[in-house]
């Protein structure tokens, strides 16, 4: 099964209210992280929901082992923006982060809704204090998480949800179709970026793979729907349409020499019928129709001029041993 590497996006949580506050407990994960010990004044701390098992609105989700996988990957990752990986980039580090259920609420396959919770620090000082602003005026909400799974697997028949047959957002039998983010093997960071997607936690979510799948690429254009290519996905597609472009030159050089081919065939076993005549009706024949003239002519013309043998008779009849005479 080929890797995947999934960005799904959720959003800071501004429900704790607990304005960047820090308990003792907090404080001590938070100071296994850096090189000198830190206080409660000198670091900002505030709630993400990375994401859930609900289905979003590219019609896939991550099932609640996922989830369980995710919570432990994501401790101690970064938070950046927009995922550029750069060093300047760095805002800010989960230290902590479990799955919790929300009681009474569902998904939209009816199942019981669960979502992964983290919390995440970043100093306060000069250069962060816009940013701990726009965070807290909700300015800054959104977020994007960036993970690997090792599949993508169809809700309804299990297959990967590349190249089943199932669509997603279609129900069957009473069961939706979804994609499921299966297995989860490492996890990058968290971003914050400024579209969400996610019903709920506001996610951002796009598929790349180590090698995409030309059969999934062709399968999500042909949903009806509006659809985002990843840039792994539009790699792969160019390169498909440059294939069909090269092959599509190789077809017309074949076709022209296969006609032309027919054209002088024709001239040698059925001479009555004009260039212009055949021309016209080359035009309309495909390749596989050119190729059965090709094949009638030729064996016409080889039958035309089949070796005679020296002794013979053409006529059948009884007679006298004089014709042979040599």
């Amino acid at each position: 099964m080929t890797d995947n590497q999934v960005t799904k996006s959720a959003s800071v949580d501004a429900a704790e209210g607990d304005s960047g506050a820090v308990s003792e407990n907090e404080l001590e994960l938070i100071n296994a992280y850096t090189r000198k010990p830190l206080g409660a004044q000198d670091v900002y701390v505030f709630s993400v929901t990375l994401c859930d098992n609900d289905v979003d609105r590219d019609g896939e989700r991550f099932t609640v082992e996922s989830l369980f996988a995710l919570e432990k990957l994501f401790v101690g990752k970064t938070g950046i923006f927009d995922h550029d990986p750069t060093a300047k980039n760095q805002t800010a580090r989960i230290f902590r982060c479990g799955v919790e259920a929300v009681e009474g609420r569902k998904t939209a396959t009816g199942d019981d809704y669960f979502r992964l919770k983290a919390r995440a620090y970043m100093p306060r000082c000069p250069e962060n204090e816009k940013l701990i602003l726009d965070i807290d005026s909700g300015i800054l909400r959104e977020v994007s998480v960036g993970c690997a799974v090792k599949s993508v697997k169809c809700s309804v028949c299990g297959e990967d949800i590349a190249v089943c047959t199932h669509k997603k957002g279609e129900t069957y039998s009473g069961k939706l179709c979804c994609g499921e983010l299966i297995a989860p093997y490492d996890a990058y960071e968290f971003s914050f970026v400024a579209v969400p997607a996610q019903k709920e936690a506001g996610v951002v979510k796009s598929v790349y793979g180590k090698e995409v799948n030309m059969e999934g690429i062709m399968k999500k254009l042909g949903e009806n729907r509006t659809v985002t290519l990843s840039g792994g996905e539009c790699e792969k597609l160019m390169g498909y349409i440059e294939t069909l472009k090269q092959s599509a030159k190789d077809g017309v050089y074949y076709r022209d020499s296969l006609t032309s081919e027919v054209l002088r065939l024709s001239a040698a076993v059925q001479p009555e019928i004009s260039r212009d005549t055949m021309e016209a009706l080359a035009k309309t024949m495909n390749v596989a129709q050119l190729c059965e003239f090709k094949n009638a002519y030729e064996k016409k013309l080889d039958e035309s001029f089949a070796p005679v043998p020296q002794l013979y008779a053409k006529s059948k009849k009884t007679v006298s041993n004089g014709q042979f005479t040599i």
